[in-house]
C-alpha cells in the first residue's frame, strides 16, 4: 500500500527541505481475537531517503527477577548497553546474532557490564543460565524510528519529503512493511497490522549452541 501526501520539490533550489511527521497506528490480530497489551513494545521505523544518522547514546538493560528490564531497546548504530545485575546471584548475558554477538561472561550483583553495537540489525539477548530470560536490541542506521503509544499509535518526527519504506517489528509478529510517500505536509494515517496468531514461543540453545539442562526451568536461583 502506497501513501501519498503531495510529494513535492523545495521551494527553492539548494534550500534544505523541510521537515515533517510521519504518523498513524499499529494494531496486532491475536489469536481468539484477544487485545494486544503489548503494542508498545513495537519498533517502528523508515528506509530510505538521505542518510541519517542518529547520534549514539547509552542505554540500560536490568537483569532483575530473572527478566530483562526494559525487554526492547531501540538504539542507533554506535551505541553503548550496559546490562547492571540487580539479582541475588550470577547472570551471563549473551548473543550470537550477526555481526553482534557477545558474551559477558559471569558477573553478580551490583556489577555492570556493556558493549557496543556498531552494526544495525536485531539483536536477541539471552542469559545463559535461565533459559526464559530474552530481550531484544534494535540497531538503527538512521534516526527515523520510534515506538508506538501503549494504544499502538505513533509518530517519527523530522523526516524529509521523500519516498520511504516503512517496517514495523514485534517480537511475535512477522516483520511488516510497505511504501510510504511524504510531501510537505507528511503522512498522518499510516496503518499498520501486524499478526501474532502463528506465534509460539520456541526455547533457544544456550551460547554453546546446546540445550539447556532439563531442569533449567526448575534452578534455585
Amino acid at each position: 500500500m502506497v501513501l501519498a501526501a503531495g510529494l513535492v520539490s523545495a521551494a527553492a533550489a539548494g534550500s534544505p527541505p523541510r521537515l515533517t511527521r510521519v504518523s498513524g497506528r499499529v494494531t496486532m490480530v491475536e489469536k481468539d481475537a484477544k487485545p494486544t497489551q503489548d503494542l508498545a513494545s513495537a519498533v517502528v521505523y523508515l528506509d530510505g531517503g538521505a542518510p541519517a544518522p542518529a547520534r549514539p547514546a547509552s542505554f540500560d538493560i536490568a537483569t532483575s527477577d530473572k527478566e530483562f528490564v526494559p525487554r526492547v531497546v531501540v538504539a542507533p548504530a554506535g551505541s553503548t548497553v550496559q546490562f547492571p545485575n540487580h539479582d541475588p546471584f550470577n547472570h551471563n548475558v549473551f548473543s550470537v546474532s550477526d555481526q553482534n554477538q557477545f558474551d559477558l561472561g559471569l558477573y553478580g550483583r551490583g556489577m555492570a557490564k556493556g558493549r557496543e553495537f556498531a552494526s544495525p540489525g536485531l539483536v536477541r539477548v539471552f542469559c545463559n543460565i535461565h533459559p526464559r530470560m530474552v530481550a531484544f536490541i534494535v540497531v538503527m542506521a538512521n534516526r527515523y524510528y520510534t515506538q508506538p503509544n501503549a494504544d499502538g499509535s505513533f509518530t517519527i518526527d523530522s523526516v524529509p519529503p521523500g519516498h520511504y519504506t516503512l517496517h514495523a517489528w514485534h517480537e511475535r509478529s512477522p516483520q511488516v512493511a510497505q511504501d510510504v510517500v511524504v510531501g510537505p505536509a507528511g503522512v498522518s494515517d499510516v496503518a499498520v497490522q501486524l499478526d501474532a496468531r502463528g506465534f509460539h514461543w520456541v526455547a533457544h540453545k544456550n551460547k554453546y549452541g546446546k540445550d539447556y539442562p532439563t531442569n533449567a526451568g526448575r534452578e534455585r536461583y
